[in-house]
């Protein structure tokens, strides 16, 4: 079976998922098996290239995707959302969410890295170091919110160890999550942003400009973690184990790379 597409609002502590009809399995009337992956939205391209992969894999499973921020999706998972996989762009959601007993022990699993790359609009010259951004000619510079979105924390790392976090931050404009902060270089309504490298490459409409110097920022880990409802045992076998444990398979990360991420 394919993969169904779920609406969401993306409000802390709202989680509504729409199902589009009934899902059964071929040749029965009793619904298909489904897994529901809350994830990191720069995640968003390579999880669905994936999807074919593995559903040739475990047929009738089918798997239904929540992107966004990854402090927003932490918030709402806390707060009850029924997911059953979580894959963040930094540890720290994942570890409070395990302080919390949301997480099954021992399953967190470190899935592939990112790069942060400077980006301008299509047709624009590239910035060809970080410290341009503070240039007095260059406009607004869209960067993600930091108290929700692990682009933004690690961007403002680089920033700030640049001496230049202060002095941009007049033309700042925030951003709920890290697709929205290159959406805003894409439509022309900034003159700057810092954006994962998987991000700026799967984007035909930005220019690319310098890479961040890794000694600048926290390593970027994305990391996946089994979820557990906090009044009942997960299932056992549990099957989101068998998608966490495919991420990770040889096939899985060669497609991490063709989007641009690293592997571990």
């Amino acid at each position: 079976m394919g993969k169904a597409k779920f609406p969401h609002t993306w409000g802390l502590g709202i989680w509504i998922l729409g199902i589009g009809g009934s899902l059964t399995a071929c040749g029965s009337t009793a619904p298909a098996p489904t897994l529901h992956i809350a994830a990191a939205a720069s995640l968003q391209p390579v999880l669905e290239a994936l999807d074919p992969l593995y559903q040739a894999q475990h047929p009738g499973l089918t798997l239904t995707y929540s992107f966004g921020a990854s402090g927003t999706l932490q918030q709402q998972i806390s707060q009850g959302a029924p997911v059953d996989g979580f894959i963040a762009a930094a540890p720290e959601p994942i570890d409070r969410l395990a302080q919390q007993g949301r997480v099954v022990p021992g399953s967190q699993r470190d899935l592939a890295t990112n790069q942060l790359v400077v980006v301008t609009p299509q047709g624009q010259p590239p910035l060809a170091d970080f410290r341009d951004l503070a240039q007095p000619t260059l406009g607004r510079i869209a960067l993600g919110e930091p108290r929700t979105v692990p682009l933004g924390q690690y961007s403002q790392e680089v920033l700030q160890n640049l001496g230049i976090w202060e002095e941009i931050q007049p033309k700042v404009v925030w951003m709920p999550q890290g697709r929205s902060v290159l959406a805003a270089v894409e439509t022309g309504n900034v003159d700057a942003a810092i954006v994962y490298r998987s991000d700026a490459l799967g984007s035909a409409q930005v220019t690319l400009g310098a890479v961040a110097d890794p000694s600048l920022h926290r390593p970027i880990r994305y990391v996946f973690a089994l979820i557990q409802a906090p009044d009942r045992p997960p299932p056992d076998p549990n099957p989101a184990a068998t998608y966490g444990a495919f991420l990770q398979s040889p096939p899985a990360q060669a497609l991490f790379r063709d989007y641009g991420f690293g592997n571990l």
